[in-house]
C-alpha cells in the first residue's frame, strides 16, 4: 500500500468521477472573461463590500483636517485654543482617517490549484475572489498589487490605484502560465517582506498544500495585516467508492493506483486532508493572522462579507 505524503493526488481516469477542471483560458476568451468578472465584482463591491471592507481595514492613522465651532460631545483634548482665543468662540480640531492602504494578493499558481470538480476549479475560485478584493480595494482608493508564486515568485505587479490597473490584474490572473507546478509559500512570503516597505493588507490565496512556511508567516504577520484564504475541493476531502483508479500528483507528475473501496486507504486520504486544513489553522493562529477556508462552488461572497463584518 502506498503512502500519501501530500493530499494533492486527484483522479485522472474513472467514468464515475468528474474530470478535474483545468481552467485554461484561451486568448480569445480572456477579454470577455475580464468584462464578466468586472461586472460581477463591481456589483458585489457596490452592494455588499464597500462599507464592510472600509470598516474591516483601518487606515494608517488620523490627520488634521480643519477646525469648527465646538459642539456638545466634542473631546476637550482637541480644542484649538489659539483659534478659540482669536475668534472669541471655542473651536475644535477635526481629524480624518489616512485611508490610503496598500493591498497585496499573493496568488498560488501551482498545479494543484487547477483541480476542481464542483462548478469551478480552485484556480477559478481564487480568480473570482481576487477580482472582488481588487475592486473593493480600488473603490476605497487603496492601492492593489499582486504576487504570482509557485516554487518561486514568477511575477510581481507593484501596487497601484484605479480601474485600469485592476483590469490588468484580472487579465494576468486569467492568462498567466506558470513555469513551475510546485509550491513554496515561504519564498513568496520572503519576497513580500523584502518588497513591501510599509504595513500592508496581505491576502494569501492558496490550497496551502505545503510545509515549512510557518516561520515566515509569523514574520509577515508582525509587519502586515495577513489573511489566508485556503481553497479546496470536495474530492480533496474524500473520494467516492468507485474501485481502482489511477491518480496523479499534478505538481510532481507521479502517478499511483488507488483502491477507493479500501477503507484504510480512504481513511488515510481523508486524514491527510484534515492534516492540511488543521496545520494551516494552527500556523495562522500562532502567527496572529486570520484564515478563511472556502470550498469550490461555495458562496464565497457570504464568507467574505461575514469575515469583513467580524473584523469591524
Amino acid at each position: 500500500m502506498f503512502s500519501l505524503k501530500k493530499n494533492k493526488y486527484h483522479s485522472q481516469q474513472h467514468s464515475n468521477i468528474n474530470t478535474p477542471l483545468q481552467s485554461e483560458e484561451t486568448i480569445s476568451s480572456i477579454p470577455s472573461r475580464v468584462r464578466e468578472l468586472e461586472i460581477k465584482s463591481k456589483r458585489l463591491t457596490n452592494l455588499l463590500f464597500t462599507g464592510e471592507y472600509h470598516s474591516a481595514f483601518k487606515g494608517r492613522g488620523m490627520s488634521f483636517k480643519e477646525v469648527r465651532e465646538y459642539q456638545a460631545g466634542d473631546d476637550i483634548r482637541f480644542i484649538e485654543w489659539n483659534a478659540s482665543a482669536r475668534m472669541g468662540h471655542t473651536y475644535s480640531k477635526l481629524f480624518e482617517e489616512e485611508r490610503e492602504l496598500s493591498v497585496f494578493l499573493l496568488v498560488d499558481t501551482s498545479a494543484s490549484n487547477l483541480f476542481g470538480t464542483h462548478k469551478q476549479s480552485k484556480k477559478d475560485l481564487i480568480t473570482e475572489i481576487s477580482a472582488a478584493l481588487a475592486f473593493s480595494a480600488t473603490s476605497n482608493n487603496d492601492k492593489i498589487g499582486m504576487i504570482f508564486f509557485n516554487e518561486k515568485v514568477e511575477r510581481y505587479i507593484p501596487e497601484k490605484k484605479g480601474r485600469q490597473h485592476v483590469l490588468r490584474l484580472i487579465r494576468e490572473l486569467l492568462s498567466f502560465a506558470p513555469a513551475s507546478s510546485k509550491t513554496n509559500i515561504a519564498k513568496a512570503l520572503h519576497f513580500l517582506n523584502s518588497t513591501a516597505k510599509h504595513k500592508s493588507i496581505v491576502f494569501i490565496l492558496s490550497d496551502f498544500v505545503d510545509e515549512g512556511y510557518e516561520q515566515l508567516l509569523g514574520i509577515s504577520a508582525k509587519k502586515h495585516d495577513v489573511i489566508g484564504i485556503q481553497v479546496f475541493d470536495k474530492l480533496d476531502k474524500q473520494l467516492p467508492r468507485v474501485g481502482l483508479i489511477e491518480m496523479g500528483d499534478p505538481e510532481t507528475g507521479e502517478t499511483i493506483l488507488f483502491d477507493t473501496n479500501n477503507k484504510k486507504a480512504r481513511l488515510q486520504y481523508s486524514r491527510q486532508f484534515d492534516k492540511t486544513i488543521s496545520m494551516a489553522k494552527e500556523h495562522f493562529k500562532k502567527a496572529g493572522a486570520d484564515l478563511m477556508q472556502i470550498e469550490t462552488g461555495e458562496d464565497f461572497v457570504k464568507k467574505l462579507q461575514d469575515f469583513f463584518i467580524k473584523r469591524k
